[in-house]
């Protein structure tokens, strides 16, 4: 086995499993988003390990695949380049801890994620990564948005393996459209219900409004009381909403103990949640605000049905 070929394996055993579009599973998991237009070079001295003393570029205009992603505390970016020639890379800037990324100059950069409270930086891939790594990048642009969304960034970086002298340069320059707005919705119930005699359920309705189409989930509860006997059941329903229409909900409470819900007042209180069509892997969660409601009995044909 040659010198290279165990410091290749001991590279991967260190960082862990690398995935098939460049990211590091050990790496903050945040979910990458495409670039619209982006292009990533570097070029490598002769004795460079990575880059084998050979030039890369990659445009995403030319039909190259990338994907970029901030970390939650704008720390760090993460960007993983598919080649259409079968290239896989990514690479990983970091500031030091306690500060986000921002235009500037980071020396003394080692081996992210493992640098530490000092600056990061990895350039890895096509199955070759450092064991420990010194290096240097400047940030000449950066924009972020929303939950780790990069609209910009324009960085210039170098790395050096194993504390060796050969160096890799390069050049990242991204430029995203402007972030779309998260995801926001509002669930107003609504103030009179129906109560079935028949098996004692009460249902409840009311509005969803939201800023993007999105399926929203509810969960809740109706509470009654009556000659000082509480009665509760929960509820839970669904609801797809359409970006500026309102949509309308309506939910069944079954009465968990034996005393069924009756004409009177009752209480709905609850939360509802939906996935951000705009950002995967987000989840945004609201409360229902706690509501009187006025239960009246259902209509025969209605209440058979409840």
């Amino acid at each position: 086995m040659t010198m290279r070929t165990r410091r290749a394996i001991a590279a991967t055993l260190i960082t862990g499993v690398v995935t098939a579009t460049g990211l590091l599973t050990g790496v903050a998991a945040a979910q990458a988003e495409p670039v619209t237009a982006g292009t990533f070079t570097m070029t490598g001295d002769p004795g460079d390990y990575i880059t084998g003393g050979a030039t890369y570029s990659y445009d995403v205009a030319a039909g190259d695949r990338m994907s970029i992603r901030a970390d939650d505390q704008l720390r760090g970016v993460y960007l993983s380049i598919e080649g259409s020639n079968g290239d896989w890379w990514s690479m990983d800037l970091k500031a030091p801890a306690g500060q986000q990324l921002a235009v500037g100059n980071y020396p003394d950069a080692t081996r992210a994620p493992f640098s530490g409270a000092g600056a990061g930086i990895d350039i890895s891939g096509n199955g070759r990564g450092c064991n420990t790594i010194t290096g240097s990048f400047v940030v000449a642009d950066v924009a972020f948005g929303p939950h780790g969304y990069v609209e910009r960034l324009d960085a210039t970086f170098e790395q050096h393996c194993e504390g060796g002298t050969p160096a890799l340069r390069g050049r990242v320059v991204i430029g995203n459209p402007p972030p779309p707005a998260p995801l926001e919705f509002t669930v107003t119930p609504a103030a009179d219900g129906v109560f079935s005699k028949l098996n004692g359920k009460a249902t409840v309705h009311g509005t969803v409004v939201c800023n993007a189409d999105a399926t929203v989930q509810l969960s809740g509860l109706v509470t009654q009381v009556k000659n000082k006997v509480i009665i509760r059941g929960p509820f839970s329903g669904r609801v797809d909403c359409v970006q500026g229409e309102t949509a309308s909900w309506s939910a069944t409470a079954d009465p968990t103990g034996t005393t069924p819900f009756q004409r009177g007042k009752v209480e709905v209180t609850g939360s509802a949640w939906a996935n951000d069509p705009n950002y995967q892997g987000e989840t945004v969660q609201v409360k229902i605000p706690a509501t009187t409601v006025t239960l009246t009995r259902a209509p025969a044909a209605v209440e058979a049905l409840m």
